[in-house]
């Protein structure tokens, strides 16, 4: 498992964001059972870099709090039986990883969510990084269905680390 984590943010954090990170990536691995290790590019940035990202991958010009960029395209979410004969090129030719995609933070966003939904900081981190795996899943949230199966889901991987509101 390669997790590369880049923190761009112009301020500094004291929140332990490596260990955040690889745990709740760690975690929803496990969780969707993923049968490869893989590779996860996770950028902490701030509101002005995200919001440049997403005006330009999303034609949205305002900032967000997470943006994820999934590598492998399921037929249904987390359906890994069809990855290596479907998806030719979602595998590092070095190490043999599966590509699961990049994954941007704004870490501003992070400290403004913590403090509207009254809980810490780690635990806004965590939300967004499990939030954010599962879109590298192929999970959505555009059809209710989609956000209560993604809602259960954010919800056990952060429950299972032990992250509660």
């Amino acid at each position: 498992m390669t997790i590369d984590i880049d923190y761009e943010a112009e301020r500094e954090t004291e929140l332990p964001y490596r260990e955040i990170i690889e745990e709740i990536v760690c975690g929803a691995m496990d969780y969707e059972q993923c049968p490869y290790e893989a590779q996860v590019n996770v950028v902490l940035t701030d509101d002005e870099s995200i919001r440049q990202v997403n005006r330009e991958y999303r034609s949205i010009d305002q900032a967000t709090d997470v943006l994820s960029f999934p590598m492998v395209e399921y037929e249904t979410p987390s359906d890994f039986s069809r990855v290596e004969e479907e998806t030719f090129d979602c595998f590092d030719p070095e190490s043999g990883e599966l590509l699961l995609g990049d994954i941007m933070i704004s870490m501003d966003k992070v400290e403004e969510q913590a403090a509207k939904y009254g809980h810490s900081q780690r635990r806004e981190l965590a939300f967004l990084v499990a939030h954010s795996m599962l879109h590298l899943f192929g999970y959505d949230h555009m059809e209710e269905s989609e956000r209560l199966v993604m809602e259960r889901k954010q919800r056990e991987i952060l429950e299972d680390r032990g992250y509660t509101r």
